[in-house]
């Protein structure tokens, strides 16, 4: 299956479509707002009407024996990993995926930068509607950061 990224100045608006088939996602950054794409994240993402839409649970940094790094860099990579294949579970790749919701534990600044090369590794261009969340802490005491995503099947 080919991807394809059109972008369009439709009103204003940056309109930014990534076709993975018949239903596509339409990613909007209108130009009066702050442009987020620096950030790892786009503004609005329109799914289409007639689109099946799974939801994929918070994915820590636990690797595939339970195992969690002290590192927050390190568990944001695996968290992002385990994303990787959750969707590949359900037969989706990243340019699917419409919102992602993040939760930090004790969030600062410091930690965007890990968040951001994290995010656009994963996602290029098609950076989906984002929103972080900063918690006191997670499920379980060592977790540091975990990431829930929308996604859009075919």
């Amino acid at each position: 299956m080919s991807y394809a990224i059109k972008n369009l100045l439709i009103g204003g608006l940056i309109i930014m479509t990534t076709a993975a088939s018949a239903n596509e996602l339409t990613i909007v950054n209108p130009n009066n707002l702050y442009d987020p794409t620096p950030n790892g994240y786009s503004t609005a993402v329109i799914v289409p009407s007639n689109a099946r839409v799974a939801y994929i649970s918070g994915q820590g940094g636990q690797d595939a024996t339970g195992a969690l790094s002290p590192d927050f860099a390190a568990q944001v990579a695996q968290a992002y990993a385990n994303l990787r294949s959750a969707l590949e579970g359900i037969g989706a790749k990243p340019n699917q995926v419409a919102k992602l919701t993040v939760f930090v534990v004790d969030h600062d600044m410091s930690k965007l930068g890990v968040l951001t090369k994290n995010v656009k590794e994963m996602f290029g261009e098609a950076l989906p509607a984002q929103t972080l969340v900063p918690v006191p802490k997670l499920a379980i005491d060592p977790m540091l950061f975990e990431v829930e995503a929308v996604v859009v099947l075919d």
